[in-house]
């Protein structure tokens, strides 16, 4: 076991580093000058040369001037160093701009992956039990509908229904507007404002899943060793959930495992919708005003919490099914 981590850990250490180069260079060469974006308002404010001389002391502090590996090393190093660099948009060390976002973009998707696996689940176990009868057969459109339509059209459907006619939810922000109250005021006020999100990312992703965990189950329940239980006289749910559950678990462990580790990853489309706080509207904002640093740093997030997906996948399949080996 420690040797296969080890030689995993290796292997994701090289894919970072691969994935840094890549990412830097690509981010480097796109089309722009993020110096003259830092000066641009000083035009007009100051002398040609005094902006001649901020432009060229922007160009200096970034680092525009070195070649490209001179600038990815010193990039590499400080970020070995916990240095994530500096928020040309922000005005502020990245370090110092992602800590709000990310914590935002957690609370939101830990209470949407919760609610959608308690939902799909259960759901997908019981339509492969009761596979081709109406209730089946009218989750499979549902599902099938769901699953077309993209996660921005849900959002405006549900905007529309709830915020619009209803009244029930607001359209867009992270809390009440001068907001003054008790810890727990706070906290709750913030859930109000959430619902809507998590409730458009648990319907989004209610489809997919719940199809995939019917399947792996209508799989699981056709082998020999659940008409074997069946004939020994056990009882219909322990076939259900400790013979097949467990064997179906074993293809449907990559999706849920990758959606608790997508926790830290946010959502471009959801947070642009409803105007959220979170490290997917960051991304987007930094690619949008060339924040590189910015950008450069939540990608390498997100490539970091692949990795780990990976091996933890890898990891569980051992302690799902104990035939398979990890030690190799």
């Amino acid at each position: 076991m420690l040797k296969y981590v080890g030689k995993r850990l290796v292997y994701m250490v090289g894919v970072f580093f691969i994935v840094s180069i890549i990412m830097f260079i690509l981010f480097n060469n796109t089309p722009g000058d993020r110096a003259l974006n830092q000066v641009q308002s000083l035009r007009g404010k100051v002398s040609d040369e005094q902006f001649q001389v901020r432009y060229q002391a922007a160009r200096d502090k970034l680092g525009l001037d070195d070649p490209i590996p001179v600038r990815y090393i010193k990039w590499m190093g400080n970020l070995l160093q916990g240095d994530f660099g500096y928020s040309t948009f922000y005005k502020n060390d990245v370090i110092d701009v992602i800590g709000e976002p990310l914590k935002n973009t957690v609370i939101i998707n830990i209470f949407a992956t919760i609610v959608a696996l308690g939902i799909t689940i259960p759901l997908g176990i019981f339509c492969a039990v009761k596979k081709f009868s109406k209730f089946d057969n009218a989750v499979q459109v549902l599902t099938i509908v769901g699953y077309s339509v993209p996660i921005y059209i849900i959002g405006l459907v549900l905007i529309y229904f709830f915020s619009v006619q209803l009244g029930w939810f607001p359209i867009s922000g992270m809390n009440s507007p001068n907001f003054q109250g008790s810890g727990f005021a706070a906290f709750m006020d913030r859930l109000y404002y959430l619902a809507l999100p998590v409730i458009v990312m648990t319907v989004a992703s209610l489809g997919g899943m719940t199809r995939y965990v019917r399947a792996a189950m209508i799989d699981a329940l056709r082998m020999d060793y659940i008409r074997t239980a069946r004939a020994k006289g056990l009882k219909e749910k322990v076939v259900i959930y400790s013979h097949a559950w467990r064997n179906a678990l074993l293809s449907v462990v990559t999706l849920i495992i990758s959606w608790f580790m997508s926790v830290f990853m946010g959502s471009i489309v959801v947070e642009q919708i409803f105007q959220l706080n979170g490290i997917g509207q960051m991304y987007y904002k930094g690619l949008m005003n060339q924040d590189f640093d910015v950008a450069l740093a939540i990608q390498m997030l997100y490539c970091v919490i692949t990795l780990i997906s990976n091996l933890v996948t890898d990891l569980s399949y051992g302690l799902v099914d104990p035939r398979v080996r990890i030690d190799k």
